[in-house]
């Protein structure tokens, strides 16, 4: 028989909220499956170039702030923390919990995105963009151009640097469209123990793009970073 709530959110081709849950949660996991082939291949074609070109890789690197890129790790670390927050608030029909959580996983978002602002301005102001002006100069120890090095390949490693990270923060943008969206039905304390799929999905989705930024800021920001600037 199937299962009847006051939310009444339980989808006539389903006899459980159980059951509804579970193939919602089914059906993130296949589209994040998707999702990790598409930032893989991403993430195969620069592990082949940077090993392939490593001084000229790490020299194009040092150019990224490393403090902004790990104030942004904290950031989306403590974003993960209210995401979860929020899943289980939703789980106790807490709505104003939902609702806060929600909203400071937003701001946490939106945090990263204008830290993230910050940076891609500066490439854009030191001519780091590729391009007809992408411009780095490379020095040895003698304050003479550094020997070998090879601008292509410098503008190769921004294409993998504003091409990962722009992926990132477009997913990023329409995960905060996702909370946004989840606001109104928590607010209206649609959610519950019986019903909460909407905010655990959502979540999934936002630790995936979480985790993805934990990879690229070692493999962008941190490998090669002892070779001498």
């Amino acid at each position: 028989m199937p299962e009847h709530s006051q939310s009444g959110a339980l989808a006539h081709h389903f006899e459980t909220y159980d059951q509804q849950r579970e193939a919602s949660s089914l059906g993130m996991w296949l589209f994040l499956v998707t999702e990790i082939m598409f930032f893989g291949g991403f993430f195969l074609a620069y592990i082949v170039y940077r090993s392939s070109f490593p001084e000229d890789f790490a020299i194009a690197s040092h150019q990224l702030d490393v403090t902004l890129g790990a104030i942004n790790t904290a950031v989306l670390i403590a974003s993960s923390l209210t995401m979860a927050m929020a899943v289980r608030a939703s789980q106790l029909a807490q709505r104003k919990a939902v609702v806060g959580f929600l909203i400071a996983t937003m701001i946490f978002g939106g945090v990263f995105l204008g830290i993230k602002a910050v940076e891609y301005s500066a490439k854009f102001e030191h001519h780091l963009v590729p391009g007809p002006n992408f411009e780095l100069h490379a020095e040895g120890a003698n304050g003479e151009h550094a020997e070998g090095f090879d601008v292509g390949h410098a503008e190769m490693f921004f294409n993998f640097y504003f091409g990962m990270t722009g992926l990132h923060a477009a997913h990023m943008v329409i995960g905060i469209g996702l909370l946004i969206w989840l606001c109104f039905p928590a607010w209206k304390g649609r959610f519950n123990a019986d019903y909460h799929n909407p905010v655990e999905v959502v979540g999934l989705y936002w630790h995936f793009v979480d985790i993805i930024w934990i990879f690229l800021f070692p493999l962008l920001y941190l490998i090669g970073f002892h070779v001498g600037h």
